[in-house]
């Protein structure tokens, strides 16, 4: 089998720690270019106060007969795999997939679940595949990485697999010329880089903390010659390409997550349905209640995100950058909030290497770092939006320097705002897209969505550029966004569940309700700390103690003793 990896080279010869290197997935992302003036995409229309909802309502559903079909005679074969054959504490143990594992997950295709029949893959769809590494999340997060890693040559391109591969994606800069100004200046370039072209080599496996089973190593370039046919995309265009990367692999990721999540909560409620306290089995104490139902939302919202953003793929959607990059930050939380409360209530059993849940936790720290921090996701999401929203707002600019011509543009803009300060909604609602059973919930969103874009014209009218470097409103503004988006995604899914008259709609209502309350709240109170000079001062306190640590290189306050 070729196994396949990839690398950012900053410089001609240089070594990297794949894996863990920030490169072009974390702060280079915030230059993204390329929003349109006109977008489908439900979270990038928010920033515009607008409800957009072609994409998320109806809850998409986008598989056909003969690809169920496909999907479900593979899901058996692949659970009763990773519950069989596959030993998640034994490729932790060993930190590699054991050979016969490896062989039996070639065996069934497992490397190709996405690559093209035409070149021997499966052919998988977005969706499809989404459903696949559910189960894979739900066993070993390891293998995980190694197969999301090998779907991506030639369509996704970035693979992790640096120490054992034999084509390498590399990701290097290169001087390009300007045809206009005869300025030459180093961008980015993708190309396919194979072992044998000579010249390249890895270090020993890298020690981590979790994902032992993937392979991690640092990589030595050394006067690689690379054909020009080797080139993905443009000489040039490399960073392009890596954002298409990283856009459509984060919906994959919290696919898999929501696999994990499941495994988590059913052994949490098989661990608080058994535990008898006091002469009761703690699932009947409030406590636990609260936990297992947190867990259960935090779940279901997880797993609408993944599944709305698959089908939109599948759909032909190219604008859903944002809805990707939401999906990994709450799936990545999401997931860590869920496993940390199941060892909470497993107790010291939890705590223990038998249960396995210390392995998941492990396991799950890095997904809040690759694939682009979260810290840097919510930068990305809320200045890709500003720019969007910034773009409407030049537009109403030009129309105030002829006001005479324009007199009923800005006589529309003027009653607009009036009905936002009264509490009444300026435009289209979600009402009509919802089940009768959710009417209060849409209009809450609808108005969560108006109040975040009112937050977004003023934020961009007291800063103006200097927004990039506002980095403490850009976070809660990032926060609200994700709330909202969760929002809708959990009002669209259970509304197709009532619609249907499933038997777990009530349920997915419940679910529904209570989460879109809470999030109402949180959303609000995000938006209310993109301002006010209470919020700015304690901003600067903030920062001017973060300054006053860096400078002591710890912290600064005598020890209560004195020594």
């Amino acid at each position: 089998m070729i196994r396949i990896a990839s690398v950012i080279l900053p410089d001609k010869v240089c070594l990297v720690r794949r894996l863990l290197s920030p490169g072009i997935s974390q702060m280079n992302v915030i230059s993204q270019r390329g929003t349109h003036k006109k977008s489908k995409s439900f979270a990038m229309n928010i920033f515009r106060g607008k409800v957009e909802p072609a994409q998320v309502f109806p809850f998409p559903n986008v598989l056909k007969q003969e690809q169920k079909e496909t999907l479900q005679m593979l899901l058996d074969p692949c659970a009763k795999f990773f519950e069989e054959q596959n030993n998640a504490a034994k490729n932790d143990e060993m930190e590699k997939i054991d050979d016969k594992t490896l062989q039996g997950l070639r065996d069934m295709g497992a490397f190709g679940l996405q690559v093209p029949t035409e070149f021997g893959g499966l052919g998988l769809t977005n969706t499809q595949y989404a459903r696949l590494v559910e189960i894979v999340g739900a066993h070993d997060l390891g293998i995980g990485i190694a197969l999301g890693a090998h779907q991506s040559i030639g369509f996704k391109g970035i693979l992790l697999y640096g120490g054992t591969a034999d084509v390498l994606t590399v990701f290097a800069q290169t001087p390009i010329k300007d045809p206009k100004t005869g300025e030459t200046k180093d961008q980015v370039t993708a190309f396919v880089v194979e072992r044998g072209f000579g010249g390249v080599t890895n270090g020993k496996p890298e020690k981590k903390m979790g994902i032992k089973a993937s392979n991690t190593a640092e990589l030595y370039f050394d006067n690689v010659k690379i054909p020009i046919e080797n080139v993905l995309g443009e000489v040039g265009k490399g960073f392009k390409v890596s954002m298409n990367i990283l856009n459509n692999g984060r919906f994959g990721m919290a696919a898999a997550l929501s696999g994990t999540m499941r495994n988590l909560i059913r052994k949490a409620v098989e661990h608080a349905h058994q535990r008898v306290q006091f002469g009761k089995t703690i699932d009947t104490y409030g406590t636990i209640q609260e936990k297992l139902a947190r867990m259960a939302m935090k779940h279901y919202v997880t797993e609408s995100m993944a599944y709305m953003i698959s089908a939109n793929m599948d759909s032909g959607a190219t604008d859903f950058q944002i809805e990707a990059a939401i999906s990994k930050i709450h799936g990545s939380e999401a997931a860590w909030y869920v496993c940390d409360e199941t060892i909470q209530i497993l107790g010291g059993m939890g705590f223990m290497k038998e249960a396995g849940i210390e392995r998941v936790l492990r396991d799950l720290r890095i997904f809040r770092i690759f694939e682009g921090t979260n810290d840097i996701l919510r930068l990305f999401v809320a200045l890709t939006g500003i720019q969007f929203a910034g773009e409407q707002l030049k537009d109403l600019q030009k129309v105030l320097k002829n006001p005479k011509a324009n007199w009923n543009v800005l006589l529309g803009e003027g009653y607009k705002r009036a009905k936002r300060m009264a509490g009444f909604t300026t435009g289209p609602t979600l009402v009509p897209h919802v089940h009768s059973e959710l009417t209060a919930e849409a209009l809450l969103a609808t108005r969560m969505v108006e109040a975040f874009g009112a937050t977004i014209e003023r934020v961009l009218m007291k800063h103006g550029k200097n927004i990039i470097n506002e980095q403490f409103v850009l976070n809660r503004i990032a926060e609200a966004a994700i709330e909202i988006y969760g929002m809708v995604a959990v009002l669209s899914r259970a509304s197709r569940a009532l619609n249907e008259n499933s038997p777990t709609g009530q349920h997915e209502q419940l679910m529904c309700n209570v989460f879109c309350e809470e999030a109402a709240g949180r959303i609000m109170g995000n938006l209310r700390g993109t301002s006010g000079s209470r919020n700015e001062a304690r901003y600067a306190k903030l920062a001017q103690i973060s300054r006053q640590v860096v400078d002591q290189g710890g912290l600064v306050q005598r020890h209560p003793l004195g020594f």
